[in-house]
């Protein structure tokens, strides 16, 4: 019985953070299809489109 609670100690001191899976584009929150990705700067979008519109709200935001 020790040996099957010495695993979960460690994995719960040092549980790192969940990292949540993007699901949607981030310019026009369509989801996003596996065969369909377009993906840069650690980002996914559903177009090439998609992500220049992204850079260019985000550019206008930052005015």
């Amino acid at each position: 019985m020790a040996a099957e609670t010495a695993p979960a100690a460690p994995a719960a001191a040092g549980a790192a953070p969940v990292v949540e899976k993007q699901t949607n584009c981030l310019a026009c929150n369509k989801p996003l299809k596996k065969l369909k990705l377009y993906y840069r700067d650690g980002k996914f979008y559903c177009s090439k489109k998609c992500w220049r519109d992204f850079l260019r709200k985000s550019k206008e935001e930052k005015k």
